[in-house]
């Protein structure tokens, strides 16, 4: 008899042959059949004009690592790192710049640019990751300059922007403009200006990269990823489980003055403070406390219409405190001030500050659907949550579905720990598919309660069905959920929630997998320091997101989970891990280029 899951498998084939839905649709796709209807405008993702080019990129892990030569180790990590690349490249002075980098309480980041006569690169770069003195990791998307442009422009930066403001129906919002160097397909090399462009109305923020020569428009980089307090607790999906009041729910670790004092200014006493603004449509528009002494209690009801009576200030009130929560939680497990978070004030420890997250409630200017805009380190994230109108009226407000506010914010921690703090290394459809996994992860970490793993879905209470926004729910039974490793074969262009929902699955059992070893820490939220399973995989997600490459392929990223157990744990968890990825296919031997193939070895030592 066959099993269900060769049986989904086996629709799929069909309707690929007849031109029907893939096995899995990315969100979009998804809220189009729920509808009946194609969307009624064009957005400006399909008006596009190029993805930024990504080099041909290496990754390398080494275990316990490599030795440094004593003539390397300098005075500091950036000297130190310049000196490294150097090296294990071929390069000389004024060949390489370090941009950012850090150490955590298992290794040291370096972070470093390819340069010609001093000006950096934009898409040519490397990581380096240091564990006592040896090397432990090293990715590099480094090229050979053999037709490099004139590093004086010809073209003024007024008309640069102008040029980039068209292309794009944005407008420059004044970030200064840098002048880069841009690897072209080609192989050769265009200096370019580096300007940002907004237009809120049509959720669009680009870095454009136009020629100082030509004044083309050759690429862009989409920034945009799809107390007291009476709220929906952490822990659990919606509204439709009932809100709760959390008294002091803040992680002075995390906040040390709080949620309301970015210790600059006065108390707030309002949905403001140091690591995020909740508000709709301005800034001024936040919502006040209810009582003294920060008392936020709005009682959403169901039953009304999203606008109507106290939802509004409920709605603010609940992603006002569902940010912050991750925040504090991401905050525990390495998302800090020196790892590029997202706080008005970094309290001296490091990193850029003045880049709260500013939480868009409500916004008007879409429906079904959420997005996280996730700039460089110092300038503000932007979270837009709409509302949904699929299969229940009144309409739903995504504010209260935690599940969906929680994918948005973790696309922020993962646009910004990969590629030290510079938003730009998760823009190819592969490793925008792993970022939509990591973002699901998250949602599905805060979830689970227990030692044994439930199945998952995302955005149930926003689509107003049990199923949420993905076509299996993540599962370790491969009749609940068939996605492997090779499905990657069937994602098309601009299918990043596609490639996401098979990264998400994978990691869905390695957390099982971790859990089942090592058990559950009821804790974990607040306490990092444990040995269960669910502590050890958030440590790993986090830390492996700072190991890996800038436009990481899924066998880099499992490879950065094998390499940050190895940093923080020894290598403990190796033999687990990689029986875990084998499940879904993401063996030794699978093939990580197009076309992909599962691979089942391990290690011989995990045999």
């Amino acid at each position: 008899m066959i099993s269900a899951s060769k049986l989904l498998l086996a629709l799929f084939i069909a309707k690929q042959a007849v031109g029907s839905a893939a096995l899995f649709e990315d969100h979009q796709t998804v809220l189009n059949q729920c509808t009946g209807s194609a969307p009624e405008v064009q957005t400006y993702r399909e008006r596009f004009i190029a993805e930024v080019f990504r080099p041909e990129s290496t990754f390398q892990t080494y275990g316990n690592g490599i030795d440094i030569p004593s003539s390397f180790v300098k005075n500091s990590l950036m000297e130190t790192a310049v000196t490294i690349v150097q090296d294990k490249l071929g390069l000389k002075d004024g060949d390489v710049s370090y941009t950012s980098g850090y150490s955590s309480e298992t290794s040291d980041y370096a972070y470093l640019a390819q340069t010609h006569r001093n000006i950096p690169f934009v898409n040519a770069i490397a990581n380096l990751v240091l564990k006592e003195g040896r090397i432990v990791s090293f990715g590099s998307s480094f090229v050979k300059t053999d037709s490099i442009a004139s590093p004086h422009p010809s073209v003024r930066a007024e008309i640069a922007i102008r040029t980039a403001e068209r292309a794009f129906n944005g407008v420059y919002n004044r970030h200064p403009t840098k002048i880069q160097y841009l690897v072209l397909p080609d192989s050769s090399v265009a200096l370019v200006y580096v300007i940002q462009v907004q237009n809120d109305d049509i959720d669009l923020w680009q870095e454009v990269y136009v020629d100082a020569h030509t004044g083309e428009v050759h690429s862009a980089t989409d920034f945009v990823s799809e107390s007291g307090y009476e709220v929906v607790p952490v822990g659990r999906q919606s509204v439709l489980q009932g809100l709760l009041y959390q008294e002091d729910p803040e992680d002075k670790q995390s906040s040390p003055l709080g949620w309301h004092n970015d210790g600059k200014t006065s108390t707030s006493h309002d949905t403001s403070g140091n690591n995020v603004i909740a508000f709709i449509n301005n800034q001024d528009k936040t919502t006040r406390e209810s009582a003294s002494g920060l008392q936020f209690k709005y009682i959403y009801d169901t039953t009304k219409d999203p606008k109507d009576a106290a939802n509004p200030d409920a709605a603010r009130v609940n992603a006002f405190y569902v940010i912050n929560k991750i925040h504090d939680i991401a905050y525990r497990y390495g998302f800090t001030e020196k790892a590029f978070n997202f706080q008005s004030n970094n309290f001296g420890k490091g990193g850029a500050e003045n880049d709260r997250v500013l939480m868009w409630v409500q916004n008007g200017n879409g429906k079904n659907n959420a997005n996280f805009a996730a700039p460089p380190d110092g300038q503000s994230g932007t979270c837009k949550m709409f509302l949904w109108d699929l299969n229940k009226m009144p309409m739903r407000d995504g504010d209260l579905d935690n599940s969906v506010i929680i994918h948005e914010m973790t696309h922020g921690i993962s646009n910004r720990m990969t590629g030290g703090g510079t938003g730009r290394c998760l823009q190819s459809v592969e490793s925008k598919g792993l970022g939509e996994g990591w973002s699901d992860t998250m949602a599905n970490w805060i979830e689970q309660n227990s030692t044994y793993t439930r199945d998952y879905t995302v955005g149930s209470y926003a689509m107003g069905n049990e199923s949420g926004t993905r076509r299996f729910p993540y599962s370790t039974d491969p009749e609940i959920n068939p996605l492997r490793f090779q499905h990657l074969n069937q994602v098309q262009a601009g299918g990043q929630h596609q490639a996401g929902q098979i990264w998400a699955n994978i990691l869905h059992n390695v957390y099982a997998t971790l859990v089942k070893k090592h058990g559950f820490s009821s804790t974990a939220k607040t306490n990092p320091n444990g040995k269960e399973g669910n502590v050890l995989f958030l440590h790993l997600m986090l830390d492996a997101l700072a190991i890996q490459p800038c436009y990481p392929r899924f066998v880099d990223a499992r490879d950065a989970w094998i390499q940050a157990d190895q940093n923080r744990y020894n290598g403990a968890n190796k033999c687990l891990l990689w029986k875990a990825f084998v499940s879904r296919g993401l063996g030794m031997n699978a093939k990580g280029t197009p076309p992909y193939a599962d691979g089942e070895d391990v290690p011989a030592d995990c045999a």
